[in-house]
């Protein structure tokens, strides 16, 4: 659920920068743009004639894993945790995001027209070098510039790539390159896809179609080479990748989300979005998964998992985020401490947010962990 303010944010930073921004940190950091309302964007109707999440479906893959053009927005989203042989660790996070800007198919003359518009986000968290770097592109699904489909699959925005190596175990090799940092890294699943919500349709709110349909992959054999300044590591660990597809807005008073995605030393894999009104408080659409040992499927209420913020960081921006969270779920034995490797990983792209690899302290018993952070809307 979390990726519908960036799909909607991509359209109007690509008609401000004409389709052709990129912003790049850091070494010096970047200036930040001005911040973009979750209400103004989100706000209204969503466009007539795109598909909507209404019910649930069937899901079918390899197919699924592609894009679903009758829908306005879409993202596969890789993030992950990796070690060097001698214990240097790292976070990076590589994500496409593919919007059509009106619905169906739409004649023109010019080879450099397009219907649908790319944006991808690239981050390397280096905790031993106390250093985050980000990267953001966008460019238009024509000439080759950007696009995704294909058998095998391929998403791409000009060199950065996903590309699928392998069906049976579904396998994927990322690659992408920004000031100081770079990624060469071969993906294997390690579990099946597992449908998140109800058989799949996540539902964002009570409003019918104000939902999407989305996937994940808990757990991904991560293995290859990631370069950090000037030095290159050999690396392996665990990836997690997100896949959604929708056509919806969020609701009036909804002021963003805090998305949680944890690797559990038990075998376990931990997901849980909290929509976060303006109050603060959560909303009644918050809501997880939690994926047994043995590949079983848990659906999560608001109600079944509290997140508390233990501490406070404020940005070089000035955004004030949670630092230090503790997150349980008393039914499943799960009371954990949800610590961000660095403080500082907030990415000043096109509207601020702040997304991280972070570690899982537990308590009482409960299995230590790691995993990834997003926050929005502060």
């Amino acid at each position: 659920m979390r990726r519908i303010l960036l799909l909607s944010l991509l359209v109007v930073a690509l008609l401000l920068s004409l389709f052709e921004v990129r912003r790049q940190g850091r070494g010096a950091r970047p200036e930040a743009p001005a911040a973009l309302s979750v209400a103004k964007v989100l706000g209204g109707a969503p466009a007539a004639g795109f598909s909507r999440a209404l019910t649930p479906r069937t899901f079918s893959f390899p197919a699924d894993h592609g894009p679903h053009h009758g829908f306005r927005n879409e993202w596969w989203y890789f993030t992950g945790n990796l070690q060097s042989a001698d214990g240097h660790r790292f976070g990076y996070q590589l994500t496409f995001f593919r919007v059509a800007l009106a619905p169906g198919k739409v004649e023109r003359a010019s080879h450099w027209a397009a219907n649908e518009v790319y944006m991808a986000h690239f981050a390397v968290t280096d905790v031993g070098g106390q250093r985050f770097r980000f990267a953001e592109r966008f460019s238009r699904e024509a000439l080759g510039l950007a696009g995704a489909g294909g058998q095998p699959l391929t998403v791409w925005l000009e060199n950065w790539s996903a590309r699928e190596t392998a069906s049976s175990p579904w396998s994927m090799k990322l690659t992408a390159a920004g000031k100081g940092m770079a990624i060469d890294l071969d993906l294997t699943s390690l579990t099946a896809p597992i449908l998140n919500g109800e058989h799949g349709l996540s539902r964002k709110s009570a409003t019918p179609g104000n939902a999407s349909y989305y996937y994940s992959i808990p757990r991904m054999k991560s293995t290859g080479t990631l370069r950090s300044g000037n030095r290159s590591y050999q690396v392996s660990g665990l990836s997690w990748l997100d896949r959604e597809w929708s056509t919806s807005a969020l609701e009036a008073g909804q002021a963003g989300w805090d998305w949680l995605a944890l690797q559990l030393a038990d075998g376990r894999d931990l997901m849980f979005y909290r929509m976060r009104r303006r109050d603060g408080s959560a909303d009644p659409s918050s809501s997880g998964t939690l994926v047994t040992r043995g590949g079983g499927v848990l659906h999560l209420t608001r109600e079944q998992v509290r997140m508390e913020v233990l501490q406070w960081w404020t940005s070089p921006h000035g955004s004030r985020y949670p630092a230090r969270w503790r997150v349980t779920v008393p039914s499943q034995g799960i009371d954990l401490e949800v610590v961000p490797r660095l403080a500082d990983q907030e990415l000043a792209t096109s509207f601020r947010y702040w997304e991280g690899a972070v570690e899982s302290r537990g308590a009482g018993g409960s299995p230590s962990g790691s995993g990834y952070l997003e926050m929005t809307g502060y």
